[in-house]
């Protein structure tokens, strides 16, 4: 169906509650991007917090090839979502009987001019939370916090936000983990600081160990943020975008270091690969 055709009921716990869980997934070139591990993780987010999907995970493969091909579409954003479903006023997951499911998919928008020119931060006042259902091992539907710290960045004029966990260490932005470079040694932090465990991230992390660099995961302060020789941010639909700003001051020389600019290269070949997802279009 087309945009203005999709519904949902008001009384959708996904709606009333946030209840539910998804998948941002990216096709590149024609290759879904670590499909089977995006729905391997939808299933787990799901049975943590007793949801049934109701489909298999083979079955969901299945569909979302085929809304790509029905939509025509080779270089896509996907999102898979699953709700609790219809019910009553109420919190109980036993008041609803069918859990809602749903898959679209819609044409990327270019992020060559962000790769190209990088982004500003601020560091957020909202901080994550590491043990919150809405980060680390559950990718809910229930963004409020990164809403909020988006928000404040949003007033100021700014990009992007970058939240720090309840200890005062750096965690990730509002929708993509943090990478510093520094002397050519990557750093990022680990699960331990409330960031969502990405897919892309991981990916990320292994390229760079496959091209020599370095990487550790471990804690890091805003100030190792801010003297950083590179930054950069990495998710799903943004792949990898540099960071040039942090509090208006410049990290580096203000512009997307030697490193980054690598990566964003070499992942952007890398994610056609048939290697690295699934095809959408196969000969018979």
């Amino acid at each position: 169906m087309k945009r203005p055709e999709a519904k949902i009921s008001i009384f959708d716990h996904g709606l009333m509650y946030g209840d539910g869980v998804f998948e941002g997934i990216r096709a590149f070139g024609g290759v879904v991007f670590k499909l089977d591990e995006h729905i391997t993780r939808l299933f787990s987010s799901a049975k943590m917090i007793k949801l049934q999907v109701p489909a298999s995970k083979e079955d969901i493969i299945v569909i979302v090839l085929e809304v790509l091909r029905r939509c025509e579409l080779q270089d896509a954003y996907i999102r898979v979502v699953v709700t609790r479903g219809v019910g009553p006023v109420g919190l109980s997951y036993l008041n609803c009987p069918k859990p809602t499911f749903m898959v679209f998919a819609e044409p990327i928008v270019s992020t060559s001019m962000l790769e190209e020119k990088g982004v500003s931060a601020i560091v957020s006042s909202i901080r994550r939370d590491p043990v919150d259902a809405t980060t680390h091992e559950i990718k809910s539907l229930n963004y409020l916090n990164s809403i909020m710290a988006k928000t404040e960045a949003i007033v100021l004029g700014i990009d992007e936000a970058i939240m720090l966990d309840t200890r005062g260490f750096v965690s990730e932005a509002t929708t993509t983990n943090i990478f510093i470079v520094k002397n050519l040694e990557i750093t990022t932090p680990p699960a331990t600081a409330g960031i969502l465990h990405g897919i892309t991230r991981d990916r990320v992390i292994e390229l760079a160990r496959e091209l020599g660099y370095l990487v550790t995961v471990r804690d890091m302060t805003i100030y190792e943020v801010v003297s950083a020789d590179e930054v950069f941010l990495v998710g799903t639909y943004a792949g990898i975008i540099p960071m040039v700003e942090l509090k208006r001051d410049s990290i580096g020389d203000g512009k997307p270091g030697l490193v980054t600019r690598r990566l964003i290269e070499v992942f952007k070949k890398i994610a056609r690969e048939p290697t690295e997802g699934t095809v959408i279009y196969t000969e018979k």
